[in-house]
């Protein structure tokens, strides 16, 4: 080799090393890979790669990153991100990268329809984009779903860790009569969910009520899809166990206060209080105007929120006013988490978590990338394959437990985290009271069968 070859020779291995590294950040807008074209900076981070060569697939997620949400949506974040170093950024014989997307808005300080629309187009747009990770809310999720459902290359599959209203993916009563088929206008299935629906949490929140001694229950929601959803899955239950129904009704989350409600409330002479919403719909100033009202929460009127409200945010913001208040979310506590998922809170703790609480939400939102990643390398590569592999899953002793998923895309399994729910109890932090895995009968009636 002459002296100008080696010249030359060296060269190249320079510039292909600077190539390598570029892929290796993920930094540039094409993520290195030259068909992988990154999804809007206004809402997604830069693309995330630090494989070997460049990424052929790219799959994003989608929650809201600002607001009172904000603490567990990071901790998903951080657990996807986990789970794509530990395979060292594959699937199978695919290199796959990342990009994070927020649906939240500083404005409303929760997720923005608006903003989920623009996420939605741009994902199914996005020829590369070949699975979501999303929603929290699911609200944002009726949004989403037909977006990527109607996708122009096809159906991109989209995998939930939290989305709990009952109507995404089956027929009840309470439900409209186009739903759920309203959102798949292909008429075939991309969305699943790896987290029990409402009908569980009304039927475990029904089931405590009556363990607590609750003979009358007034039943709130912040008129959202979800709040609604699961006031109505709260109070057939309640009713089917023989708990009295002394009210059904709404709050506006832009009213100033609450008072009012909670004397209109006060003449029921009901002794509990179910709010079926969220936290960010103004539910720390009902929780302070309930308490203001009726009295602290572990008096003569007890109060009962879902996982809606179940977040410290909650109590930082409705301060001493929260303490005594019960709340659940579909899943169990931290600590009674065994094998492998064990495994992943300890790592989280030691790595991207470290010295924070690690919220359970972290583990689903694992166990859904686990899911995405599993599809893609068992697919073919085509969207349509992978959509089709994440309802043929069949998840053995996985961070969740052993579970697969029904033809609607919920998951079907002999209790553990994929049907569990479990109550806290407000102090200055959440504290375990109970796990449950309601009757079956019960969460028939929460259905409105």
């Amino acid at each position: 080799m002459t002296a100008k070859n080696r010249v030359l020779y060296a060269l190249g291995l320079l510039i292909a090393a600077l190539a390598l590294v570029a892929a290796g950040c993920g930094g540039d807008d094409d993520g290195g890979g030259g068909e992988v074209t990154a999804l809007p900076s206004s809402s997604c981070t830069a693309i995330e790669y630090e494989g070997e060569g460049d990424p052929d697939y790219l799959i994003a997620s989608d929650f809201p990153l600002q607001g009172s949400s904000r603490t567990q949506t990071e901790q998903i974040v951080a657990a996807i991100r986990q789970e794509l170093q530990n395979r060292e950024w594959k699937a199978g014989d695919y290199n796959v990268a990342f990009q994070s997307c927020d649906d939240a808005t500083a404005q409303a300080a929760k997720w923005d329809s608006a903003k989920c629309s623009a996420n939605g187009n741009a994902y199914a747009a996005n020829d590369a984009v070949v699975g979501v990770i999303g929603t929290f809310n699911s609200g944002c999720a009726q949004i989403i779903i037909p977006l990527l459902n109607a996708a122009p290359e096809g159906g991109i599959a989209m995998i939930s860790p939290a989305n709990t209203f009952v109507c995404l993916t089956a027929s009840a009563p309470a439900c409209e009569a186009s739903e759920p088929d309203k959102y798949y206008p292909s008429g075939t299935r991309n969305y699943a969910r790896v987290v029990a629906n409402d009908a569980y949490q009304g039927a475990a929140q029904a089931e405590f009520m009556q363990a607590q001694g609750v003979k009358n229950v007034y039943v709130l929601n912040d008129k959202e899809a979800y709040g609604l959803g699961v006031a109505t899955n709260l109070r057939d239950a309640a009713e089917s166990l023989g708990i009295g129904i002394a009210g059904f009704n709404s709050w506006d989350p832009k009213a100033s206060s609450y008072e009012a409600l909670m004397n209109k409330i006060k003449g029921t002479n009901a002794d509990a209080v179910f709010l079926g919403g969220l936290i960010d719909e103004n539910g720390a100033q009902v929780i302070k105007d309930k308490v203001a009202v009726l009295g602290p929460n572990d008096g003569a009127v007890k109060l009962f929120a879902p996982d809606g409200f179940t977040t410290q945010a909650t109590i930082d913001e409705a301060g001493g006013a929260a303490a005594g208040m019960f709340m659940s979310v579909a899943g169990v506590p931290i600590d009674q988490f065994a094998g492998p998922a064990k495994e992943f809170v300890d790592q989280l703790s030691a790595g991207p978590l470290s010295g924070k609480p690690i919220d359970p939400y972290a583990i689903y939102g694992a166990q859904s990338a686990q899911v995405m990643l599993d599809a893609i390398a068992a697919s073919d590569g085509t969207r349509e394959d992978i959509i089709a592999k994440v309802f043929a899953s069949d998840i053995q002793e996985g961070l969740l437990g052993t579970f697969s998923f029904s033809e609607d895309g919920d998951p079907v399994g002999e209790g553990g985290a994929t049907t569990a729910i479990v109550v806290y109890k407000a102090t200055d932090k959440l504290e375990t009271e109970t796990t449950i895995n309601p009757k079956q009968e019960t969460v028939d009636a929460a259905l409105g069968n």
